[in-house]
């Protein structure tokens, strides 16, 4: 702002008091901040684009709702302390999950770190201080199938804790000995292994060893919030950034009373622990009790009929193309939404579907979408605006349409 302009603006503006009576004029700096709204999108030049792929973390996953920015913004004008705010939100979120206790946490994955740091140390102190070092530890491994021991073991393992693999149940009942901490169970994976939920849950009770079920992105349905913790795992986590629409950087560990309170003596606020670095600030914790709440009053069936009439207007729209054919399926687990997949017959049409993504991508506006084959493509519509579909629908056609 022109110091002209400047002397104009606080010429005019309001006056809290008189000077001589020790209240001072609004300040420039807070003029200027009142005036001058920044767009940081554009000032540093970033691309934004229309989210036809999913709530993937590279894509910064779901746009949270009004409500829940409203409640992140409130939030961050005052100070709180975040042991009362996690007591309260946690009540809260157990209350509507069916769970004992909850907490929020900094994702998915720091709820399955801070879990089995929870168990491993329960509310020793000096345990809590020594991981991942489990030297002197009586119970240091974790059972898991060999079908479910994929990439996201390694949160669980971030607190040095041995994985031990199975494949059956008799498998199963040989690997418990007296040094199994816990059992952990995949969701996304439930296919994958022999051992499903019923019987993995039956051995463990059985054995008095607790169990731990990661179900990250396997909302909707949102039956899903509850129905492990009714069926009897000790502690449930969830991503909060993706379907639910919480904040990207939050997620939930629910489940046992004794094991959450022992998960939030691994985590911060307090120090010399394993979880010292995840950090969840009020602002997340209260934007994601938000988000949940928004989310389970949702009308479920009326967003599915939504989500089914905007793949239908894509699907109608590039089924014009010569030598276009499409498939609706719904993922059975993760990312269980309406799921259009985009062929096409390269004989026909001349594009692979690395160029026709970057050609979505440089568009304007830019699309994303997600590569499936060399001559297919996914598209997801629940993270697309209102609107958003029909645009999706004439630029893929446009695309598609130009090679063929």
């Amino acid at each position: 702002m022109k110091r002209r302009d400047l002397i104009k603006y606080l010429s005019v503006a309001p006056v809290v008091g008189a000077v001589g009576a020790g209240i001072p004029f609004l300040s420039a700096n807070a003029a200027v901040a009142t005036v001058a709204k920044r767009d940081l999108i554009k000032e540093l030049g970033l691309r934004t684009f229309i989210n036809a792929a999913g709530t993937y973390t590279t894509h910064t996953a779901s746009l949270m709702h009004e409500d829940v920015v409203a409640a992140i913004n409130d939030s961050s004008t005052h100070f709180i302390m975040i042991n009362d705010i996690q007591d309260k939100v946690g009540e809260k979120i157990a209350s509507i999950c069916h769970a004992e206790a909850a907490m929020v946490t900094s994702g998915c994955w720091s709820a399955l770190v801070l879990g089995t740091a929870g168990i491993l140390t329960g509310t020793d102190v000096k345990k809590i201080a020594q991981l991942p070092n489990l030297q002197g530890l009586e119970k240091t491994q974790m059972i898991v199938q060999k079908g479910h021991n994929v990439a996201y073991v390694h949160a669980p393992t971030n607190t040095g804790i041995e994985v031990v693999e199975v494949e059956t149940a008799e498998d199963l009942e040989k690997a418990i000995n007296p040094k199994t901490a816990m059992m952990w169970f995949l969701n996304l994976a439930t296919n994958d292994g022999k051992i499903k939920h019923d019987e993995w849950l039956a051995i463990a009770k059985k054995h008095k060893i607790p169990t731990m079920i990661d179900i990250a992105a396997d909302i909707p349905p949102v039956t899903n919030l509850w129905k492990f913790n009714e069926m009897g795992f000790d502690l449930v986590c969830v991503s909060g950034g993706k379907a639910i629409r919480g904040p990207q950087s939050a997620g939930i560990l629910m489940g046992k009373a004794d094991l959450i309170k022992a998960a939030r003596l691994n985590a911060p606020p307090n120090g010399n622990n394993i979880g010292r670095g995840m950090k969840v600030n009020k602002e997340e914790i209260l934007g994601m009790y938000a988000a949940l709440d928004h989310y389970v009053k949702l009308d479920h069936d009326k967003e599915w009929k939504d989500w089914e009439a905007r793949v239908a207007v894509i699907e109608t729209a590039v089924k014009g193309v010569s030598g276009v054919t499409t498939t609706v399926t719904v993922p059975p687990i993760a990312n269980h939404n309406p799921l259009l997949n985009i062929a096409w017959d390269t004989a026909k049409v001349k594009i692979s579907s690395d160029d026709l993504q970057l050609a979505l991508r440089n568009g304007n506006p830019s699309i994303e979408i997600m590569k499936f084959t060399p001559n297919s493509i996914n598209i997801t519509v629940f993270m697309l605006k209102p609107g958003e579909d029909k645009i999706v629908a004439k630029r893929v056609q446009e695309e598609l349409g130009k090679v063929s």
